[in-house]
């Protein structure tokens, strides 16, 4: 899966749409005291207005949502794979 095709789409406080590719995946990482595992690391722009928005393969499939960005490491961006957030989405639709 390395090196795969994607789209990032974001709503706020626009609509706007970026592509890339991922060129990590199933990374951890570590952001102040939390952990966060199953991420991707890709090359889309991920700004305010579509951190939070799905991570789209080109097959239409929701793969991860994007999280954040590292500045000091070349604006790399990273998403939590969607496999990480599956025992939290029926919780969440029930909203």
């Amino acid at each position: 899966m390395p090196f795969t095709s994607l789209v990032v789409f974001g709503t706020s406080p626009v609509s706007s749409v970026t592509a890339g590719i991922i060129s990590a995946k199933n990374r951890s990482l570590q952001v102040s005291r939390r952990v966060y595992e199953e991420i991707f690391q890709t090359d889309a722009a991920i700004n305010p207005g579509n951190s939070g928005g799905p991570l789209i393969n080109l097959h239409g499939e929701v793969i991860g949502v994007n999280a954040f960005i590292i500045q000091s490491s070349q604006c790399l961006g990273f998403a939590i794979g969607i496999n990480a957030l599956k025992p939290y989405l029926e919780e969440l639709m029930g909203y």
